[in-house]
């Protein structure tokens, strides 16, 4: 099968636009719990006439500032409850939401704001206003502060607008007018700012949340949205909670912070990147060998992926149920506890999950809804659901969207997530578009013939070895980075007669293998060339080989004193990796590898 269309379940918007989810929740379910904003060390319940009256009066105070009809208006921040309020209040005040990565360096600010043209910029922090400084045009003629009280002061500020401007202004807004321009991170050159309309998220939000009804419309609950509201993906949760009367909150410090709000706010099902689930299987894993149960918990995921495999094949044996439910007990809980304890589904999205995660949750009884998709599509394109899974996949086509395989293996998509355009770039807009208005996504991918479309790597990543073999770096990369101690790693060898890989290692974890070994004191310049952490490391690359012929498999590898960041510029905000940045900034290292 090389395409698939699965039919809408929502109509793509002949009226109508994203203010609508907000006031007509207000208007038909007033008292509905909607979000809660974090109170102390607990949260703040906030219903639905609340948060429309918040937005509202959010709105006016943009409007008293002079933001008009069409006017594009920047956010800079971490996720937090503000954020949630302040897209929607722009788009009340019948403006254009220009999202800003919270890590972005001045030059990235520089862009954004200049080549979108943003009259108005709101940033989280003192720190971010100062930063911006340096920097901010002169069509830039506003700058809020979210922590010096911004949403008083901007309700304080509109008051004496009137509720009809407001109205005049929601009702100015159609399904094809711009909603935001958010700019793609990218791994090479400037980033472009993707036109995504009302529509577009509208036909995105409401296929997924009914093709998933058991998640977002599930009785009593409930999300912790700590994604960056700045991706798209981060984005889509947001309005779909809002879309479905899901009850959201915010985490704005996924590291230090998150375990707590987990705990505190208790949601039904979570939504993040894949980095997230290997943090919380590797750190387990981590914390039973420091507690001399690594052969326990190692049993026990073992168990737990023969349970999910069993699922799939319909038969689980009574030894395999009795091994289960003692592990259950054992291990999974403590794992589900860590989520918050009541998390049955979650979606994963950004990168690939890989078939042993996605197993190993399954039989820990939390099913793992892989999914694909660019800030082109809208966020997801593809979603696996709970009646429609295939672990190591990332789905179906999501109701309204086509998935097309080219001839040369690229994924292709066509439907009304699409987005409108890249933002006054007529170059890239030709060529990432073809006749009939596919979208070529630069992935490579296939479908099987159940329509599930498994993604095998980047068209513009794979490395062509000086023998002329064709290597998918993902492959090598997803099964490196199971491993607990490594953080990232990059496969490196074009026009070289091996493939070879740079790895970083995950600090939290070596901690442990640090006071496990005795190596308290050294370096970490001394452990990268420490034999016995070598010798560590060249197990995860003998697993990883495994999933690739001879000629595709890690010859040579080094490890880096130093972890690959997004603040260092060598990660998106997504964690996938700049190959050209590391390349360039780790090119004696690579030349190292190739020539001794």
């Amino acid at each position: 099968m090389n395409e698939i269309s699965i039919p809408a379940l929502v109509p793509t918007a002949t009226a109508g636009n994203l203010t609508n989810l907000v006031a007509e929740r207000a208007w038909f379910e007033p008292e509905r719990i909607m979000l809660s904003r974090p109170l102390g060390d607990g949260w703040q319940p906030v219903t639905a006439r609340e948060f429309e009256s918040e937005v509202r009066a959010t709105a006016k105070g943009l409007i008293a500032a002079g933001i008009n009809i069409g006017d594009r208006v920047a956010i800079m921040a971490r996720t937090r409850y503000e954020w949630t309020i302040l897209d929607f209040a722009i788009w009340y005040a019948g403006g254009c939401v220009v999202p800003i990565f919270d890590t972005s360096s001045a030059e990235q600010i520089d862009w954004i704001l200049n080549d979108s043209g943003s009259v108005g910029l709101i940033v989280e922090t003192p720190a971010m206003k100062e930063l911006v400084s340096t920097v901010l045009p002169s069509h830039t003629s506003h700058v809020w502060v979210m922590t010096e009280n911004i949403l008083s002061l901007l309700a304080d500020a509109g008051s004496h607008i009137s509720d009809e401007e407001i109205d005049n202004r929601r009702r100015a807004l159609l399904p094809d007018t711009l909603a935001t321009l958010i700019y793609t991170s990218g791994t090479t050159g400037k980033p472009k700012g993707v036109q995504l309309t009302h529509s577009n998220f509208l036909s995105e939000c409401g296929n997924v949340v009914q093709g998933a009804n058991d998640l977002f419309l599930k009785p009593g609950g409930s999300t912790l949205l700590f994604l960056p509201v700045a991706h798209v993906f981060g984005r889509m949760v947001q309005i779909g909670a809002v879309a479905a009367g899901l009850h959201m909150a915010h985490c704005s410090d996924p590291v230090g912070r998150l375990p707590h709000d987990l705990a505190s706010f208790k949601p039904t099902f979570v939504l993040a990147v894949p980095r997230i689930f290997e943090k919380v299987y590797n750190g387990a894993e981590a914390r039973a060998d420091a507690a001399g149960k690594g052969k326990i918990f190692r049993k026990a995921a073992g168990i737990a992926v023969a349970y999910s495999e069993a699922l799939d094949k319909g038969r689980i044996s009574p030894l395999l149920r009795v091994q289960h439910a003692l592990f259950d007990k054992l291990v999974f809980s403590k794992i589900r506890q860590g989520l918050g304890g009541r998390v049955e589904n979650a979606i994963s999205g950004g990168a690939p999950l890989g078939a042993r995660l996605g197993h190993f949750y399954r039989g820990a009884g939390i099913t793992i809804l892989e999914g694909y998709g660019l800030t082109e599509t809208t966020a997801g394109a593809t979603l696996n659901l709970t009646d429609h899974l295939r672990i190591g996949s990332v789905g179906r086509p999501i109701p309204g969207t086509t998935v097309k395989i080219a001839d040369d293996g690229e994924v292709l998509i066509k439907g009304p997530i699409v987005m409108r355009g890249y933002w006054q770039n007529d170059v890239a807009n030709s060529e990432t578009f073809s006749e009939g208005h596919w979208f070529h996504s630069g992935d490579l991918g296939r479908i099987d013939e159940d329509g599930y479309l498994f993604i095998v790597g980047r068209k513009k990543e794979l490395i062509v070895t000086a023998g002329g073999k064709n290597v998918a770096p993902a492959v090598l990369e997803d099964r490196l980075r199971a491993h607990p101690l490594v953080s990232q790693c990059m496969v490196v060898g074009d026009n070289q007669p091996f493939i070879a890989a740079l790895v970083t290692i995950d600090q939290e974890a070596l901690k442990t293998w640090v006071a496990a070994n005795k190596k308290e004191g050294a370096s970490m310049i001394d452990l990268s060339k420490d034999p016995d952490l070598i010798a560590v490391i060249q197990t995860a690359v003998d697993s990883a080989n495994k999933a690739v012929s001879r000629a595709e498999s890690i010859r040579k590898f080094t490890i880096l004193p130093t972890d690959f960041t997004i603040a260092a510029g060598h990660l998106t905000a997504k964690f996938s990796i700049k190959r050209h940045v590391i390349a360039q900034e780790f090119a004696p290292q690579i030349e190292e590898l190739f020539t001794k």
